[in-house]
């Protein structure tokens, strides 16, 4: 549903999550400018989407207002603690618990209820931005690689994770009867939006959640396979209750073998927009020609 107040909402949601992703640098340099109490506070403002289409609908609730205000800057509180006692970053339970807050949040749809029908994609990138910005901008995590300025070598690394992982797939998925050809042709236009709109918004979020975040810190308890194979295990976990009302194991067993060289591509050169050129290419011929 199109209307002014959404719109702003978009911009309000996205200008955060693209302004970090393309001028990280610039962004942190500002930040780091206020004082501590204001950067804290700062992320309070990612709760404006909320009240804007909240309020465009006609379904604003104080509780849902309180959650996305309070939220953001627990989070911020939380990371600024943890850079403090853990200046090695070497991880600390708070990274963790926040991961496992905005992890579960999203994957099992506990703030949903809080949006109208089909706009619950506001909810996903708004804890997306709070995120990012404690742990790129207050945490200040080294290696995540969330940077989108993409370099050939990222298309280059993204594009052959993704061939070898196809075969894969195809054999499997076939083979377990999860996926299920489709002999048509879409159009380039067709492909390429798909691929546009699964990078900016499922590959980019996940694979900073995934691999920047995630398989970055437990690196550096359980070494670099140790990280991989088990952020690639967790990723195929969260996608056990997509598209079905019961465990979908199918689903779980191919997200897990895809996240092994999703987190291929992004530790060769610990760049989340490597992992998320593989991860876009692979769900876009998933959704366009093997659904």
């Amino acid at each position: 549903m199109i209307t002014f107040a959404n719109v702003l909402a978009a911009l309000v949601n996205l200008i955060p999550f693209l302004t970090v992703a393309f001028f990280p640098d610039a962004v942190r340099a500002r930040v780091r400018k206020l004082s501590p109490s204001a950067q804290l506070a700062l992320p309070v403002f990612y709760c404006m989407s909320y009240v804007l289409v909240a309020c465009g609908a006609g379904n604003f609730r104080l509780s849902w207002f309180a959650l996305y205000a309070v939220l953001p800057v627990a989070i911020a509180v939380l990371l600024a603690e943890a850079a403090s006692i853990d200046s090695a970053q070497q991880g600390n339970w708070r990274d963790y618990l926040v991961l496992a807050a905005i992890g579960l949040a999203v994957d099992l749809r506990w703030f949903e209820g809080a949006w109208p029908p089909r706009l619950a994609i506001f909810n996903k990138i708004l804890l997306l931005n709070a995120g990012i910005y404690g742990f790129v901008l207050i945490r200040q995590l080294n290696g995540t690689g969330f940077d989108l300025r993409l370099r050939l070598k990222d298309l280059a690394i993204g594009f052959r994770e993704a061939a070898l992982y196809t075969p894969i797939a195809l054999a499997l998925g076939l083979l377990l009867h999860f996926l299920h050809a489709h002999e048509v042709w879409p159009g380039a236009g067709a492909i390429a939006n798909a691929w546009l709109f699964t990078f900016f918004f499922v590959a980019v979020p996940e694979e900073l959640f995934f691999r920047g975040w995630l398989e970055n810190l437990l690196e550096k308890r359980i070494g670099p396979n140790g990280a991989l194979f088990a952020t690639a295990f967790l990723f195929g976990l969260a996608h056990f209750n997509k598209r079905t009302a019961s465990i979908n194991w199918r689903y779980v067993l191919l997200a897990a073998l895809a996240g092994i060289f999703y987190g291929r591509a992004w530790r060769a050169q610990r760049r989340v927009g490597a992992s998320a050129v593989a991860h876009a290419t692979i769900d876009a011929i998933w959704s366009l020609w093997l659904r």
